[in-house]
């Protein structure tokens, strides 16, 4: 399953404060909700946070009364706003923030319902693109290691980092699916989704 989603007009997300003890789907929704789910580390990871902040301008589109384009950009512009203030200086949130913006401002729809629906599928985009770019690299990087391989690994990169495959973690479930025998030293271990893939003390302990 997906760290982050949107259903039933909510921005959803697995709450990472309490795991690996117990296991919350957790819901917001407001935009301020929303960015205390970042400043408050609900959901943890550049990528995954990116995705949090693309649902929450999605739900700010939603939320918002205006009737017409100008009125609704500047209520996103203020959503961005808050949810750029709730981490400065994590990158993938100000750049999701600032792609759902300009979205709408070079958008060519009239209607403002139009628009608003347009925003949560440019949302709901900039999810799916996570998978698919960290599915793409995670094969790219298992193609140059070795049946065999020792690997060392460090940081947060697995699947709770991100929108769901993982980045550096993501190479060696490329390589456990494709059935190579590797291990992994893990210097630093985080809480892990657990059941759809090892967690990385299990990675620590145990060939893939």
């Amino acid at each position: 399953m997906r760290t982050v989603f949107w259903e039933d007009n909510k921005v959803k997300m697995i709450d990472q404060r309490i795991l690996p003890g117990r296991f919350e789907i957790v819901e917001f929704d407001t935009v301020e909700g929303v960015a205390r789910s970042i400043k408050e580390m609900y959901v943890r990871g550049a990528p995954a946070i990116g995705g949090t902040a693309g649902f929450g301008m999605a739900l700010a589109a939603q939320l918002s009364p205006a009737r017409d384009r100008d009125s609704l950009i500047a209520d996103l512009t203020v959503a961005k706003q808050i949810l750029d203030a709730s981490r400065p200086t994590a990158v993938n949130l100000m750049w999701a923030t600032a792609r759902m913006l300009e979205f709408a401002q070079h958008s060519l729809l009239a209607n403002v319902d139009d628009l608003r629906q347009s925003l949560l599928v440019e949302a709901q985009a900039i999810a799916d693109e996570d998978v698919e770019i960290n599915r793409r690299m995670g094969f790219h990087g298992a193609a140059v290691v070795p049946d065999g391989a020792n690997l060392l690994h460090h940081c947060n990169t697995g699947t709770l980092a991100t929108v769901d495959f993982g980045t550096a973690l993501g190479v060696v479930y490329a390589c456990q699916e494709q059935g190579k025998k590797i291990h992994v030293w893990v210097d630093e271990t985080r809480p892990r989704l657990q059941g759809a893939r090892q967690t990385a003390w299990e990675l620590m302990r145990a060939e893939v």
